[in-house]
């Protein structure tokens, strides 16, 4: 099992387990009548129930270790194939919805967190298991390339591609996340690329919790991936009615709220943070992803940045991107964590020496807007054809976008 401690790890000799945690913010949502309705709609609410069963007949920690592994991969599999139009379509909700996933996920981890189990298992142990849970489940230990890296196939390039969570979700608990619905629809496709190259595109998708990027999850998920790749592209949800390729990043948390209602404002945290820039940029071919017809989306190169010039004091809207020896405060991409994911994307792959090998960056995509007449969260439906095609719509031109990217040359 991938990522897995010893059998034993974290169990003391003797002992009752300690009692169960509390459920998250995250979790709580789940009780509220539109997720219930995501899960039901979509074949995913007996999901959490199998999970339970499962951990109940586990008589020790490895034995609990293999069914969240099991079940984490197989709820990761499942979307995918539900997304990709494999195996029979439960539920009504379209295909493309990436909601499922999320909230079986939560209902999931909240089934995990409440196990009490027949043997002892320290908090450690069960938070090692969680994290599991996390990583098998998103898609974070799959991102496995036909014949390995780089050298270990010929004929075709390979794409590692990012997604996130829904989030903002006491603002409008409906919400789907375009990037995580991409990173359904496109992990483990062939495209062709504009050149007439064949490429493969590798996908996963992150929380929306400034925590995880604090305990490295991004860079533990990437730093095998990035050397096998020849593309890479960190995406989440931006601006209404645009796409953006960022073309800079920002060392900076600016505060907002994240999915268990926490905020960070500060530095990002990274390692060697004694060496850590201000700004990343991103290696994309932008110019020919912003000259290509891709979708019915405009496409931007983002070149905007705010940051506090050398030896000031108040913080300065640069247009054309950050000044020598400033401070960031926010990136292209803002200063949340779709800026977050980029700038600990692209410093990876500069302290992997591959800034001048691997083209690689950040995507906005557009909002993701439910239908005429479906907008107020108070009275709406959780779907409408409007929103549906919207997300197919952006689905649709961030992988001809990848391809236009992929067969660039910078």
């Amino acid at each position: 099992m991938a990522g897995g401690a010893p059998a034993n790890a974290g169990e003391p000799a003797t002992g009752a387990a300690p009692a169960a945690a509390a459920a998250t913010v995250e979790e709580q949502r789940l009780d509220r009548a539109v997720p219930q309705e995501i899960l039901r709609r979509s074949g995913f609410d007996s999901v959490a129930g199998g999970f339970a069963r499962a951990l109940r007949s586990a008589d020790s920690h490895a034995e609990a270790r293999r069914v969240v592994d099991r079940q984490g991969s197989a709820l990761w599999r499942r979307a995918v194939d539900r997304a990709q139009g494999r195996g029979p379509l439960r539920g009504d909700l379209s295909r493309d919805d990436d909601r499922p996933l999320y909230w079986a996920r939560l209902a999931m981890t909240r089934e995990l967190r409440a196990w009490e189990p027949g043997f002892a298992l320290a908090p450690e142990a069960r938070e090692r298991l969680l994290a599991e849970l996390e990583r098998t489940s998103r898609g974070q230990d799959t991102m496995d390339f036909p014949g390995g890296g780089r050298t270990g196939g010929k004929g075709f390039k390979r794409i590692v591609l990012t997604g996130f969570d829904p989030f903002t979700l006491d603002r409008d608990i409906r919400i789907s996340n375009p990037s995580g619905a991409t990173a359904l629809a496109l992990d483990g496709t062939w495209l062709r690329t504009p050149d007439g190259g064949l490429a493969r595109i590798e996908t996963a998708v992150f929380p929306v919790r400034w925590a995880d990027f604090a305990a490295g999850t991004v860079e533990e998920t990437l730093r095998r991936r990035l050397p096998e790749a020849d593309l890479f592209t960190t995406v989440s949800q931006g601006r209404v009615g645009r796409f953006d390729i960022e073309r800079t990043n920002g060392a900076w948390r600016g505060g907002f709220p994240d999915n268990e209602n926490v905020s960070r404002t500060e530095t990002v945290p990274v390692a060697e943070s004694s060496a850590q820039p201000q700004w990343t940029s991103t290696t994309l071919p932008y110019a020919a992803v912003v000259s290509a017809e891709t979708g019915r989306f405009p496409v931007y190169d983002n070149t905007s940045v705010t940051e506090i010039p050398a030896g000031g004091t108040d913080q300065v809207v640069r247009p054309d991107g950050p000044t020598p020896g400033s401070t960031a405060r926010a990136g292209g991409g803002g200063n949340y964590l779709s800026n977050e994911i980029a700038y600990r994307a692209t410093l990876l792959r500069d302290r992997l020496g591959l800034r001048d090998t691997l083209p690689g960056g950040h995507v906005h995509t557009p909002v993701l807007e439910f239908g005429a007449g479906n907008t107020d969260p108070a009275t709406g439906s959780v779907t409408d054809p409007g929103f549906v095609r919207n997300r197919l719509d952006i689905i649709a031109q961030v992988r001809a976008i990848v391809a236009v990217a992929a067969a660039a040359r910078r």
